[in-house]
């Protein structure tokens, strides 16, 4: 599990390859991944968007945009988390993903970045 702390809000992301998804005859490796997003900090804050940088072990890479996480634009409370899966396709059994969220804290309306931690997105039968 990759882990970072960025002005008191703590994310954790997890990741699972779905074989039953993947199609590697056809390039095509599916895998999912679970964020969990914590408010450490004093104040409520809303996760307005995120920027996803997407690798794959032949060098292409992607980015990706968005307003929320999974058509949700959650409030966090002080001692309280979110969490949410999503998934990626690589053309590889090998890759890596990062980004960032903006965030809002509710108490003044001001928006800072959380930044998401590098995690790999490996086929189990690679570890071998």
């Amino acid at each position: 599990m990759a882990t970072t702390i960025t002005e008191g809000v703590k994310v954790s992301v997890e990741t699972i390859y779905q074989p039953e998804y993947s199609n590697p005859a056809n390039d095509h490796f599916m895998f999912a991944y679970r964020v969990n997003i914590e408010n450490l900090g004093n104040y409520a804050v809303r996760l307005m968007s995120r920027h996803w940088y997407i690798f794959d072990s032949n060098g292409a890479k992607r980015e990706v945009e968005g307003e929320g996480v999974v058509g949700l634009q959650p409030v966090i409370e002080p001692g309280s988390s979110h969490e949410y899966i999503s998934g990626c396709n690589l053309k590889t059994d090998m890759g890596s993903m990062k980004g960032e969220y903006q965030m809002q804290r509710l108490l003044d309306n001001a928006t800072f970045k959380v930044q998401i931690p590098e995690f790999y997105l490996i086929a189990p039968y690679r570890y071998n």
